[in-house]
């Protein structure tokens, strides 16, 4: 089975005292290259995230590096071309949605271009708003 975790997941599974830990590291670790993918962007998210939270739960810089370093040795990372971002762009303006959930669809686009089975997120409503034909496959840890 092949599975493409979200950022949302990735975060919670370094974090300890996020209340959704148990269930993001048990899945994590679970992951290997040959079963597990996550957006090359994704690893920027985590970074971003790690190293944006208020003290005394924000990562320093190198901390968080060695966690990023860590899941792209745990995933094989997909990229979205220029044209796959600009027609995931365009399906979100067509069905009228705004703003950040463009970055949900990209992720979508990611898990598509892998034929993903399963999509794991913490953020499954707004996946399957996005990707109404992938509910089946989006799931929370």
């Amino acid at each position: 089975m092949s599975v493409f975790l979200d950022t949302s997941v990735l975060v919670a599974a370094v974090r300890t005292a996020d209340l959704r830990h148990a269930a993001s590291d048990d899945l994590v670790r679970k992951c290997r290259p040959e079963n597990a993918t996550c957006a090359a962007h994704t690893l920027a998210e985590v970074y971003a995230s790690l190293t944006g939270m208020r003290p005394p739960n924000r990562f320093r810089p190198d901390q968080a590096m060695l966690v990023v370093d860590e899941f792209r040795a745990k995933f094989r990372c997909v990229e979205l071309t220029a044209d796959e971002v600009l027609d995931t762009a365009r399906g979100i303006a067509g069905l009228g949605l705004l703003g950040g959930i463009i970055y949900d669809a990209l992720l979508l686009t990611c898990a598509r271009k892998v034929n993903a089975d399963r999509i794991y997120t913490w953020n499954a409503r707004h996946f399957q708003m996005v990707a109404p034909d992938l509910a089946e496959r989006i799931v929370e840890p």
